[in-house]
């Protein structure tokens, strides 16, 4: 079996996989990074773009001496594998992604960055407010979420991976998505599975979006059985 690298999702770092990473221990290698601008790193004004996190994804590979990976991503961390595999095909071997949003428009972005207002969630979500500020420091949580939301307007405009994209993939690919996530969606989802050259396709039952609500001993025990095949 290849190491496996963990890529968390927006407005998360690799603590957010921490969980995950304790599931699948018995795995040779178990890896995970954090973005740039992630935690405590000072969060871009312009927002993040994808070419920088596979460049993450690139370097971490080269200073850890990992010459090819299994990678997964969840929900961005899914979007930043599926493009640095497109670049970087030999670089890894398989690519499983849980809650990634893989079909972007303007309207679904607009959407998106209603959500990322730092003084609603302040007023309307404060626990999640307060898991921001512990993740990114109570001086850069703010700057994350802006940047996460300039990031996300910009993939509408301009997504990242089209319908081509998907269709000259030709890693094997797992896309997991629960059969409530209304972020990253279950047609969308399905619809790019049918693009994909060879994928299949994991729909948990009764599961949205966050991966805190994700049955993880679950996830882990799918991602050992499609990594090792």
């Amino acid at each position: 079996m290849k190491p496996i690298l963990l890529l968390h999702g927006a407005l998360g770092t690799a603590k957010q996989l921490e969980p995950l990473a304790q599931q699948l221990g018995n795995y040779p290698e178990v890896h995970t990074l954090t973005f740039y601008g992630h935690g405590e790193a000072a969060a871009p004004a312009g927002g993040y773009q994808f070419d920088a996190f596979a460049k993450n994804i690139l370097q971490y590979l080269d200073d850890n001496d990992v010459s090819k990976a299994d990678i997964f991503g969840y929900s961005m961390g899914g979007y930043a594998a599926l493009l640095f595999a497109l670049k970087h095909p030999e670089r890894v071997s398989k690519i499983a992604t849980l809650g990634t949003k893989l079909v972007w428009t303007p309207e679904g972005s607009a959407q998106e960055v209603k959500m990322l207002d730092a003084d609603k969630l302040e007023a309307k979500a404060p626990a999640f407010a307060a898991q921001l500020k512990a993740l990114h420091g109570e001086g850069n949580w703010r700057a994350v979420l802006s940047a996460t939301a300039n990031m996300m307007l910009s993939l509408g405009n301009e997504p990242q991976l089209k319908n081509e994209d998907y269709q000259t993939l030709k890693h094997e690919v797992l896309l997991c998505i629960g059969d409530k996530d209304h972020t990253a969606g279950l047609e969308d989802t399905v619809s790019t599975f049918r693009l994909l050259p060879s994928a299949q396709l994991w729909v948990l039952p009764a599961t949205p979006h966050p991966i805190d609500r994700v049955d993880i001993v679950a996830l882990a025990n799918r991602l050992k059985k499609f990594f090792s095949a």
